[in-house]
């Protein structure tokens, strides 16, 4: 059996309530771990992209003791000198609430984790990086990120860089290995770690400092069976440890580029490589008709990957919007964060964009599509300041969809009575 079924298959076992035995997971992880590097590119993409992502996006706390089991030994495997036992049993121990008790000022240095997905960042990350200013107003805060998740704050002259390397598309060994080297950063003393759920420590079963220094936000089980979304709850775990007050998303990335006159909408087909977020065709070229149909001028993202640019390009053709109201735009996701903070109005399917949109107040209509459960729509609702309507794909035609999305941005830019 291929890597991609034996992931599908184990995740179907763990979705109806069975934890499968090491036995049956045991093949999959050795593919992942493989001295082979094509093996365990195959392998590691259906270990990640299906079984990891499969138990966490459920925010079910019976999927994340099963994570916990089976991840504890892809990551003894990988590294022998650990345990898969002892890490389980850490695991547990750091998933719990811990008050922070010390003094502040005996605070040196804070180091929040990236999530590595820049959405992520925007609606949990920044949640965290604006609690630990707030709660060490004498200490170093550091954001331990890549690049591209770190210009997103970039201008925030209270954070300071520590870099990281993390592929998404990477094996078991180099992801575990991104963490890894973290270490002799985060093991100072003075210094606690704050971790968001980061798959730097692959959502908290990797040891990269002392646990007496370490502060985990379980985000998948904790607010249980509550509807609230994952920026109201890191917050509240944010009060419940450090103290902090109410503390919200926020952004400081570079300069805004060159945008159109204003008012102007921003436009993001993106799916993070999820074809499951789409809603299916012609609804991108209709929905880029009709926005264009409003007279206002389009930027439209063409992504970051040749599939999505050809997408995007084959809907404004399909859309026959005037050339010269839509402006194709290329850049970096912090780059279109600042863009997004000026437009009118923001409309999107699922993804990083909505959280830019939701932590600058910029108007937002999001296509909500593929989602595995209500909890995980809940969660990733975006959250701020600003007017936001949410469109679920999972119920009507496409046609259905298209007219509650245009509903949805003609009240956003006239009005409840348009």
């Amino acid at each position: 059996m291929d890597s991609h079924r034996l992931a599908q298959q184990l995740l179907e076992q763990c979705l109806a309530g069975e934890a499968p035995p090491r036995s049956e997971f045991l093949p999959l992880i050795e593919r992942a771990a493989s001295t082979d590097p094509a093996e365990a590119e195959e392998a590691s993409r259906a270990l990640f992209g299906i079984l990891a992502e499969g138990l966490a996006d459920r925010f079910d706390a019976h999927l994340v003791e099963i994570y916990g089991r089976i991840f504890s030994h892809a990551i003894a495997l990988a590294c022998p000198e650990l345990d898969a036992s002892r890490l389980q049993e850490r695991y547990q121990a750091v998933r719990q609430i811990r008050v922070f008790h010390g003094p502040d000022r005996g605070v040196r240095e804070v180091v929040v984790l990236s999530r590595i997905t820049l959405g992520a960042d925007i609606a949990v990350t920044s949640v965290l990086l604006d609690a630990a200013k707030r709660c060490f107003p004498h200490a170093r805060i550091r954001f331990a990120a890549p690049e591209k998740n770190w210009q997103l704050f970039s201008g925030d002259p209270k954070l300071e860089w520590l870099p990281v390397s993390y592929g998404r598309m990477a094996t078991l060994r180099e992801r575990l290995e991104a963490g890894r080297a973290l270490t002799p950063h985060l093991n100072r003393k003075g210094t606690i770690v704050v971790d968001p759920d980061s798959r730097l420590t692959q959502l908290g079963l990797l040891p990269v400092c002392p646990e007496a220094s370490y502060y985990f936000f379980d985000s998948r089980s904790y607010g249980g069976d509550s509807a609230d979304p994952l920026p109201v709850l890191a917050s509240r775990w944010a009060r419940e440890v450090f103290g902090a007050p109410e503390c919200a998303p926020y952004m400081a990335p570079p300069e805004t580029p060159e945008t159109p006159p204003a008012p102007f909408l921003t436009v993001n087909l993106g799916v993070g490589d999820n074809p499951r977020k789409r809603v299916p065709d012609p609804f991108e070229a209709e929905l880029l008709a009709a926005l264009a149909a409003l007279g206002m001028p389009l930027l439209l993202d063409l992504g970051a990957s040749q599939e999505e640019e050809a997408r995007v390009r084959r809907a404004v053709n399909l859309s026959g919007a005037p050339a010269d109201q839509v402006q194709l735009w290329r850049g970096s996701f912090a780059e279109l964060a600042a863009i997004v903070s000026r437009s009118r109005l923001y409309v999107g399917y699922d993804s990083g964009g909505q959280h830019a949109a939701a932590a600058a107040g910029t108007p937002l209509v999001t296509v909500f599509a593929g989602f595995p459960s209500a909890r995980m729509l809940a969660r990733w609702t975006p959250w701020g300041p600003g007017p936001k309507e949410i469109v679920r794909a999972d119920s009507g035609t496409p046609s259905e969809v298209l007219e509650r999305t245009l509903g949805a941005a003609r009240r956003l830019i006239h009005g409840p009575a348009a």
